[in-house]
């Protein structure tokens, strides 16, 4: 008789600061309840020892003939494989290295084709709502249903005139988690001629991301969410609009050749990925997201089980709490990652989220979270509360946030808070800083 030996489950990876301990205004210390991971995400610390490994060979990239510098020019490069990878990218695709999703996204809007119709969803973040310009952009209000948002999307792409277009659509919603049809939409696009970029911020932290089999023409990611704090993040795809536009920044590594011409100087520019990379490029950050990429792709399944029991628990217990009221774009029962956001009825958001870190110990989002027209339209114009899960986070950190919202509600805060540049705050705050700010 043959036995079946179980596969072993791989351990979850893990982050910088998981054991980290907060002060409380009561005088005791606390296990940090991080869920704010919409905002940034902790390091991984795989990415901290790969940090760690080539801080020592750190160097000029490209245009250093020493060892050192030839190591870092090849970790540069795996870093790009290994975005690519993560992406799901075709083999003519650019990797272009940015700051951030905001970065990559200006930095396509500045490379359209001229008299492009760009159209967008108008509850998207900020970096994917604000970068277009000109009367050739048409926001779309958001309809209350996946499904509608295919119906509204194939009306304006009609209504669009003769030329290129480019379609922006959200992996993700930063506000309510919930997970457009980028698949359909980019159907849609491909019908009308259109392009599709594919903000996956929030999406490429918590579901693989393909374009290919997604059929979108780029994605833009930042590596601050995807556990890998150090200021990079890129933009993935065709490469013909970039290398037909001018350089994003300019400077070197963006010019193969400047002559001079007397009165004026003759400059050829370098092509693409470098012709949008000028300056030396961030090649600690490149590599640490690269390291985030590869780990987060060997662990999906175990990450998104890990997750999915949390949302599961958060979403059934904040049910629990007199006057909570989860915000949805597309309904209660619509696919979502990680994140919820919330109002309290009669409580003001930041005083909430004030009392929650001074007397719990916990760590949420309160505002419009750069999604002001989203946040506005689902809160009534109120600010919200934002719970957002991931790879740091505990049931014991969802059941504290769960039991400290209640007793905030029903018995209100144990010390008295007030306002200080526009923000709450204890009235009398006593919690130590950490050394290196003292």
């Amino acid at each position: 008789m043959t036995v079946a030996v179980p596969r072993p489950v791989a351990a979850l990876p893990r982050v910088v600061g998981a054991d980290l301990k907060v002060p409380l205004v009561t005088g005791q210390f606390v296990e940090y309840a991080n869920l704010d991971h919409a905002a940034s995400a902790p390091c991984l610390e795989q990415v901290r020892d790969a940090v760690d490994e080539l801080l020592p060979w750190y160097a000029s990239v490209h245009r250093g003939a020493g060892f050192a510098s030839h190591v870092s020019t090849r970790v540069y490069g795996q870093a790009r494989d290994a975005v690519r990878r993560f992406l799901g990218a075709r083999a003519g695709d650019a990797v272009v290295f940015t700051r951030n999703t905001t970065d990559a996204l200006n930095l396509l809007a500045r490379a359209l084709p001229r008299r492009t119709s760009v159209v967008l969803f108008d509850t998207d973040h900020h970096a994917a709502l604000l970068p277009w310009r000109g009367p050739g952009v048409r926001r779309l209000r958001t309809p209350s249903s996946a499904a509608g948002a295919v119906l509204e999307l194939d009306r304006a792409l009609r209504a669009c005139p003769e030329g290129p277009r480019l379609v922006v659509v959200t992996g993700a919603s930063n506000v309510t988690g919930e997970v457009w049809p980028v698949a359909e939409l980019a159907a849609v696009a491909r019908r009308h001629g259109a392009r599709v970029v594919l903000d996956a911020a929030q999406l490429a932290p918590h579901r693989p991301v393909d374009l290919k089999a997604l059929d979108v023409d780029y994605a833009v990611l930042s590596g601050h969410k995807l556990y890998a704090p150090f200021g990079a993040g890129a933009l993935v795809g065709r490469a013909d609009w970039l290398r037909a536009a001018e350089p994003y920044l300019v400077g070197g590594g963006a010019t193969a050749l400047v002559t001079d011409h007397g009165d004026r100087l003759g400059v050829a520019w370098s092509a693409v990925p470098e012709r949008h990379e000028a300056g030396s490029p961030n090649v600690v950050g490149a590599h640490a997201l690269g390291v985030a990429c590869d780990v987060l792709g060997r662990h999906w399944e175990r990450t998104g089980a890990h997750e999915r029991g949390l949302l599961a628990r958060l979403r059934a217990g904040l049910a629990t709490v007199p006057g909570v009221r989860e915000l949805s774009l597309f309904g209660a029962e619509h696919d979502r990652v990680g994140v919820v956001s919330f109002v309290v009825g009669g409580q003001d958001a930041g005083y909430l989220a004030a009392a929650l870190s001074a007397e719990h110990g916990i760590g949420v989002r309160d505002g419009a979270f750069c999604a002001h027209v989203a946040v506005h339209r689902l809160a009534a114009g109120q600010r919200a509360l934002r719970a957002s899960l991931g790879l740091g986070s505990t049931e014991e950190h969802v059941d504290r946030l769960v039991a400290a919202l209640r007793s905030l509600v029903l018995e209100g805060p144990r010390v008295d808070y007030a306002q200080r540049d526009g923000r709450w705050a204890p009235a009398q705050d006593t919690r130590p800083l950490p050394p290196f700010l003292v």
